[in-house]
């Protein structure tokens, strides 16, 4: 009898599970749009063989979902279901969508909330209570608490100390003009963005733009960060901690030193901002100085969360504004007309004078931080270059039963609820069915039109809604203040991957919108947030000109 007992029970298992695996892979989600389900793998194969054929080299993973995207049609979401890898994604290639997920609701008055466990991997980077991870009332304290230094008004009273680090970049241009060797963009403008986050935020001089800093603390400090901030690039940042314990071993390390050097500086700008409290000279107006204000008795806790923001400020704050910039000089360096547009209003703004040290002693001079709103052709380059190339996003979850929906025309009601959701930036400020025909073209101008009537949705590089980003003012001021002194100064010729096709005449062959036609494309790698695939290979010479 055991026999035949234990034959009908292992059957009615099989059936089960049989029954359970096709009713997860082919009915929990049929309403979805969504390629074509593996009753075994799900998509899992589909993102594979997308993977394969629509991916370059170390290219984002983002462009995989785009191909599957656009195979399927361009529908306002798709499905992708990645279990048991990953959770069940839903991919939002709408910005009507993306304004419903991300956007304030009876349910959620934050947008729904961040998922905190995706962030794990990066507590030793930003620590376990950043901003970009925590919800609700939590995270509302804290965007409250550091409002205050992020706001365009206080961060303009800033701009010498931001020109001050632009003029060293500058100097590290020159000497590549003189000598002709190429360079990573990428790099220097890390340096670059890394120096001024550190000023703004800790009022400290980080000297990441010095080839050969006099060892300090601080240098030291800079050093092991960005070691720290290296152990997150690579294939292997999605794999668990066990499959790469050497990483983890060094993320630990790295991050118990750089959080002691951070409470020291906290505790530091606590004691002066006591000392000066009931003074008119206040000698800091740092995001950290201004964070501290009101609070009397500096607690283990208060120090630890200040931390973690500090730590998500330098990180974030250099690193999508380092992108930024690399692409902006490149999208710049093959469009002539644009750059010609650039050179023209800053004459028109700056005067003709050039040189770099007389633009920043202009800039510099109280009264003349406006100038930088006063300059609409670069501001419609700069969210161009956003459109096409945006440096990072964020997914959103809720849990089962919290009865979060939308609604499309071609699909009716669906409930998300327990699906990962994931607007790709990349998509949606690429749609057809917005921009036209020339969504994946960089077109300034289309900025300027106000016959286009882009609605405001569907440009949301730095998110909309609640959690948009707090330091998106900042970064454009600094890419402002940059262009301004250096593109009338320089001319950028990239090298490698995107370089300019020539002609048999010698010329450059220019293509329908008006752009240098490239040997080959440049794309977006993924090293935590999105950057140029190799490091933005350039090579810069003084400009002429007039000729």
């Amino acid at each position: 009898m055991t026999g035949p007992l234990s034959i009908t029970l292992i059957a009615l298992l099989a059936v089960y599970l049989y029954r359970r695996l096709s009713y997860k892979r082919l009915e929990q989600y049929a309403k979805f749009p969504q390629h074509l389900p593996s009753r075994v793998l799900g998509h899992l194969a589909t993102v594979d063989e997308f993977m394969k054929k629509a991916v370059p080299p170390k290219g984002h993973a983002d462009m995989a979902f785009a191909a599957m995207h656009e195979a399927l049609g361009r529908p306002p979401v798709m499905l992708v279901d990645l279990r048991p890898v990953s959770s069940v994604l839903l991919v939002v290639g709408n910005y009507s969508i993306a304004e419903q997920v991300t956007g304030s609701s009876n349910l959620f008055a934050y947008g729904p909330p961040k998922v905190r466990e995706m962030w794990k991997e990066f507590e030793y980077l930003t620590g376990p209570s950043s901003i970009v991870a925590i919800n609700g009332e939590e995270w509302k304290t804290l965007r409250k608490r550091f409002s205050p230094g992020f706001q365009p008004r206080h961060l303009l009273k800033l701009l010498p100390s931001i020109l001050d680090k632009i003029s060293l970049f500058i100097g590290r241009l020159e000497k590549h003009a003189r000598t002709g060797e190429e360079f990573l963009l990428q790099s220097y403008a890390t340096d670059l963005t890394f120096d001024i986050i550190g000023r703004v935020a800790l009022d400290i001089d980080m000297d990441a733009q010095l080839d050969h800093p006099s060892p300090t603390e601080i240098t030291e400090y800079t050093r092991r960060f960005r070691s720290l901030i290296s152990t997150y690039a690579g294939e292997s940042l999605d794999l668990p901690w066990w499959c790469t314990p050497w990483k983890d071993l060094k993320r630990r390390r790295e991050s118990r030193f750089c959080r002691q050097k951070l409470r020291s500086i906290v505790r530091e700008r606590h004691t002066e901002y006591l000392a000066q409290q009931n003074s008119d000279n206040i000698s800091s107006r740092s995001i950290l100085s201004m964070s501290l204000q009101g609070i009397e008795t500096l607690t283990p806790q208060i120090i630890d969360t200040t931390c973690d923001q500090l730590s998500t400020f330098l990180f974030a704050g250099h690193d999508t504004t380092s992108t930024l910039m690399s692409w902006a000089l490149y999208e710049l360096s093959r469009t002539p007309r644009a750059l010609a547009a650039v050179r023209s209003e800053l004459d028109s703004l700056l005067g003709p004078d050039t040189e770099p040290s007389s633009i920043i002693a202009r800039l510099s001079q109280p009264g003349n931080e406006d100038l930088l709103n006063r300059m609409p052709y670069i501001s419609a380059v700069l969210k161009e270059t956003l459109r096409l190339w945006p440096p990072g996003g964020s997914s959103r979850m809720t849990p089962p039963g919290t009865g979060l929906t939308i609604s499309t025309p071609e699909t009716g009601t669906l409930c998300l609820d327990g699906l990962l959701i994931y607007p790709i930036m990349s998509i949606i400020q690429r749609d057809p069915a917005v921009f036209g025909e020339t969504a994946n073209q960089f077109i300034p101008e289309r900025w300027l039109d106000e016959k286009k009537d882009i609605p405001l949705g569907a440009w949301r590089p730095f998110e909309r809604g609640p959690r948009n980003c707090i330091g998106q003012e900042l970064a454009l001021i600094e890419v402002k203040a940059m262009i301004a002194v250096a593109v009338r100064h320089f001319d950028f010729e990239k090298v490698g991957l995107g370089a300019t096709l020539v002609g048999g005449d010698g010329e450059p062959e220019v293509d329908e919108a008006g752009q240098f036609r490239v040997k080959e494309k440049i794309y977006q790698t993924r090293e935590v947030t999105s950057k140029p695939v190799d490091g933005m290979r350039m090579k810069v010479r003084f400009a002429r000109l007039g000729e």
